[in-house]
């Protein structure tokens, strides 16, 4: 426990990398195993219909970290890089006194990665500062690991696999696979990259001040493809049937229940975790004064509409979990109402006791978390390229440009295959319509 006069709670952050709203336990139809994050549901909020404001890594990431809409950021696409002079959720935090830690794919200079340059740092230190951060580790993406360090390692990560003589096996691993390919990595349960990630999150825990409040964000790249996992953890779902994609050509059948084995095993893993970074907080005796977050920076198609990854105004693609559990939190409430990760900025800022800048966009949902609580806000965003989505928890408008908009009802079609007109519900087209238009204008 803190010994000093600073009761604001610590936060930590869960934020996994590409994992869809439905396999993250919350669906009984997928026979995902998930026995932690059930338990943080039963002792708090799960927010059954959040989305995510922009369906790619840096837009999503860059939106939540600087409370902003997608359309009022400045990172519209991977190639961009968070400016370095804007203020961050992080450095405000950092600002007020609360000892800021992360580890993990970041993904906020993704721009650099992709234009060659160095994005990380040899031991992952590049640009946590200037973020906000005052410790942690930011390494390559799975991809971007490989791509960048093929010949020599340039981020933390691949320095590590070199040091463990594993480097190359990873590299010919990569360049092996296909889309759908999901035979396991030659890399040990040591040298997984999650797993990797997960021990930094705890050294950095084990080393957290006890005298301030904390802030820890913990980016697995799991569950985003390539759907490489470990011998260890392809048995776990060895035999097991999944829900097939909609639809699933014949000739692809196996193949899909592959890749959703591997999928689902990746999300164990990431839950495993879960309850490893719960076991140090009751170590360090926290656990009661600890707000604990789980979400994703967006979702996966994994299949559906034929289609794989994100960047599709789909649910499978926009939808993400997130469950929030802590200190004067409801316990085992569900909020079905629209819910966006954008908002968890200003949520973070609110436990910290400091006031968002006047041009955040980010609304804190402190107040839904309550046993009798209400969502501020009665529609959400998403969008990325020409296309926008606006999301009432039940109805749900896509805009795209010079293309009529689609509408679909989510409680009758919650799998998007019956576009309705908009003289199906004109009231509620109109409301949503109207929710974009600041949007668009903008």
């Amino acid at each position: 426990m803190r010994d000093g006069t600073d009761r604001r709670p610590n936060i930590l952050f869960l934020f996994p990398d590409q994992l869809r709203h439905d396999w993250a336990g919350q669906d009984a139809a997928i026979p995902v195993r998930t026995p932690n994050l059930d338990a943080l549901r039963a002792r708090g909020v799960t927010f059954a219909n959040a989305v995510c404001p922009s369906p790619l890594c840096s837009p999503s990431r860059a939106c939540l970290a600087l409370g902003l809409e997608y359309d009022a950021s400045p990172v519209h696409g991977n190639a961009d890089n968070l400016p370095a002079d804007r203020p961050t959720v992080y450095g405000l935090l950092r600002d007020s006194g609360v000892h800021v830690m992360g580890c993990g794919k970041f993904d906020l200079n993704k721009g650099d990665c992709i234009a060659g340059r160095d994005a990380w740092g040899a031991d992952g230190k590049k640009s946590l500062a200037e973020w906000g951060f005052s410790a942690g580790i930011n390494n390559e993406g799975k991809y971007d690991g490989v791509n960048s360090g093929r010949d020599t390692p340039r981020g933390p990560y691949m320095r590590y696999l070199e040091e463990r003589g594993a480097r190359a096996a990873h590299v010919a691993d990569f360049a092996a696979r296909e889309a759908l390919s999901a035979f396991a990595t030659p890399l040990s349960d040591d040298d997984y990259c999650d797993n990797w990630i997960g021990r930094n999150g705890l050294d950095l825990l084990a080393d957290a001040p006890r005298d301030k409040p904390w802030f820890m964000q913990v980016n697995f790249t799991g569950p985003h493809n390539p759907w490489d996992i470990t011998a260890d953890m392809r048995r776990l779902y060895a035999g097991i049937q999944f829900p097939p994609p909609t639809p699933c050509p014949a000739q692809q059948a196996l193949a899909h229940q592959e890749v959703r084995r591997n999928y689902a095993a990746m999300v164990e893993n990431i839950d495993t975790w879960v309850g490893r970074c719960i076991d140090e907080l009751e170590r360090r005796g926290e656990l009661d004064n600890t707000i604990i977050v789980f979400s994703s920076d967006h979702g996966e198609m994994l299949g559906d509409r034929e289609r794989w990854g994100k960047s599709t105004p789909y649910q499978p693609s926009v939808g993400v979990p997130l469950v929030v559990a802590g200190p004067r939190i409801a316990r085992g409430a569900v909020r079905h109402g629209p819910t966006t990760t954008l908002d968890l900025a200003a949520t973070f800022l609110a436990w910290a006791g400091v006031r968002p800048p006047a041009d955040m966009q980010s609304v804190s949902l402190v107040s839904a978390l309550a046993p009798d609580g209400a969502l501020p806000r009665d529609v959400v965003l998403s969008g990325l390229g020409d296309w926008r989505v606006a999301f009432d928890g039940r109805w749900k408008l896509i805009a795209r440009e010079n293309t009529p908009n689609e509408l679909y009802d989510l409680h009758a079609d919650p799998l998007e295959l019956d576009c309705l007109p908009l003289s199906a519900a004109p009231g509620v087209a109109s409301r949503l319509t109207e929710s974009l238009e600041p949007r668009q204008s903008g």
